[in-house]
């Protein structure tokens, strides 16, 4: 039913200026509407990430977006640090170490940060 269907990414943010800036400003992101759903869609790569004002931002404690980035990740990883993003250390992954700011699960690697209002987000080498 829904296999064929395109799925979005919906992050929830208290200030959607701070959040224009961190989205548009860090990561990149291009805007393409959504203002009259009370938020922005941006584009990404072949999908899109609806950003939108609630009460309830942040208060997810899991990933909300990730992006499958390759091979490239230690260097956006190193691109996004220079524009003040903070990357999260997990301890608690199984079999996973830390090189720098990222994990490495066998020949799988992640980075983990999170935007303004504490919204999880990811960078995967594989997706």
């Amino acid at each position: 039913m829904l296999g064929d269907k395109t799925a979005v990414a919906t992050i929830a943010v208290k200030d959607m200026e701070k959040a224009k800036e961190f989205y548009e400003g860090a990561l990149g992101l291009t805007p393409q509407g959504g203002e009259e759903a009370g938020g922005v869609i941006y584009k990404s790569g072949g999908s899109n990430v609806f950003v939108y004002q609630s009460e309830y931002a942040g208060s997810n404690q899991a990933t909300a977006a990730s992006w499958g980035v390759g091979d490239d990740i230690e260097k956006i990883v190193e691109d996004l640090k220079s524009k003040g993003v903070v990357f999260e250390h997990y301890s608690d992954i199984p079999g996973a170490t830390v090189q720098g700011d990222v994990h490495i699960m066998g020949d799988l690697k992640a980075a983990w940060f999170k935007d303004p209002d504490g919204n999880i987000l990811n960078l995967v080498n594989q997706m």
